[in-house]
C-alpha cells in the first residue's frame, strides 16, 4: 500500500559532488544538460575536499549557486547539504536570500551538521562532538529561519550564536524566503529538526524499508508539532549507477555486485531498471530523488540517462 494511493515517479535531480573534480566548465555541461534533459532540480555538495584520497579540483558552492541562478531558468537547485560548521548561519541566510531572489525563487537551501573530518582538520574549522555539533545546528537553524521568516527584528542568546535586534532588507521576494531541507537520517535529531524547521527532508542511501521508517517518524514529528504531512516534502539522495544496455551497465559496475549496491540504496541498471526502482521509492513516499553523478568524465552517460528516464 502506497501512501498516496498510487504508484507515481517522484520528481528526478541530479547531484554533484562540488569537491570530486568540479571545475567551471564541467558545472555548465552539468547545467545545460539538466536544464535539457527535463531533469526536475540540480543540487551539489558543499566540502572542500573528499574525505580520502587526493585532493581534486573543487568549485566552491555560492559563486556555483549564484551562476546557476542567473543561467538557468527552469531546473530548482540547491546544497545538499551546506555545514553549520564551517558557514555561519547569518551569511548563510543572506546568501540564501540573494540567490532565491536572483533565481525567481528556486533555490532549495539545504542545511547540515557538518561531518567530513579532513576538511575541518586541514582547513581549521571545529567539527565538535557529535551531540555539541547537533546543538550548534539546532541553533544556526534557527538563527536561518527567523533571520529569513521574521518580518521584525530578531534577538537570539544562544551558545554559539546571537543576534541583536538583527534584520535583513531587503525582505526576500518569495514570502519566508527559500526552502528550507534538512539532510540526514538520524532518527534522533534530524528528523525531528526536519519537522521543526524544514519545508523539505532528505535522507541518503537508504533502502526502500528504511527510508519508510524515517518518513514514520517524521509524520509523528509533524503531528506533535501541529504541522500537517504535506508541509514537508520528502526527498532521498542516492548514488546511481547508470548503463545504456546491460554490457554498459557491467562496464561500469566493474567487480561491484548491483543486488548488494541495491541493498543499500543504490540505484543500478538500465533505464528501464532504474525507473522502476524509482517508481518503489515513490510508492514509499518520495516526493524528490536526487541522482548522485559521480563521474565527471562521462556527461554523455548522464545525457543519456536523462533521456532514458525523463
Amino acid at each position: 500500500m502506497t501512501r498516496s494511493g498510487t504508484a507515481p515517479m517522484p520528481d528526478v535531480a541530479l547531484m554533484i559532488e562540488g569537491q570530486a573534480g568540479l571545475t567551471w566548465e564541467r558545472w555548465r555541461s552539468v547545467a545545460e544538460i539538466a536544464e535539457g534533459s527535463g531533469f526536475d532540480g540540480l543540487f551539489r555538495s558543499d566540502h572542500f575536499t573528499n574525505a580520502e584520497g587526493p585532493v581534486t579540483d573543487s568549485l566552491g558552492l555560492w559563486p556555483s549557486m549564484t551562476w546557476l541562478a542567473d543561467n538557468t531558468d527552469r531546473v530548482a537547485f540547491g546544497s545538499l547539504v551546506t555545514p553549520m560548521s564551517f558557514r555561519n548561519p547569518v551569511h548563510t541566510a543572506r546568501m540564501a536570500r540573494d540567490v532565491d531572489d536572483l533565481s525567481g525563487g528556486r533555490l532549495v537551501l539545504g542545511v547540515g551538521a557538518g561531518w567530513q573530518e579532513r576538511e575541518h582538520d586541514t582547513f581549521g574549522f571545529d567539527l565538535l562532538a557529535l551531540a555539541e555539533r547537533f546543538d550548534r545546528y539546532e541553533e544556526g537553524l534557527e538563527v536561518i529561519t527567523r533571520l529569513l521568516r521574521a518580518e521584525e527584528s530578531v534577538s537570539f542568546d544562544g551558545e554559539y550564536y546571537e543576534l541583536d535586534e538583527a534584520q535583513l532588507l531587503p525582505r526576500p521576494s518569495r514570502p519566508g524566503g527559500p526552502d528550507i531541507l534538512v539532510g540526514g537520517n538520524g532518527l534522533n535529531r534530524t528528523v525531528p529538526l526536519a519537522a521543526e524547521y524544514a519545508e523539505e527532508y532528505n535522507a541518503v542511501y537508504l533502502p526502500v524499508e528504511e527510508f519508510e521508517r524515517r518518513l514514520d517518524r517524521l509524520d509523528e514529528e509533524l503531528s506533535n508539532r501541529d504541522r500537517e504531512p504535506e508541509e514537508v516534502r520528502r526527498s532521498m539522495m542516492t548514488r546511481v549507477e547508470f548503463g545504456r544496455d546491460e554490457v554498459e551497465v557491467e562496464a561500469v559496475l566493474g567487480e561491484d555486485d548491483r543486488d548488494e549496491l541495491r541493498e543499500q540504496g543504490i540505484l543500478v541498471g538500465t533505464g528501464e531498471e532504474i525507473a522502476s526502482q524509482l517508481r518503489a521509492l515513490g510508492e514509499a513516499g518520495a516526493d524528490r530523488v536526487m541522482l548522485q553523478w559521480l563521474d565527471l568524465d562521462d556527461l554523455e552517460r548522464l545525457e543519456a540517462m536523462g533521456e532514458a528516464l525523463l
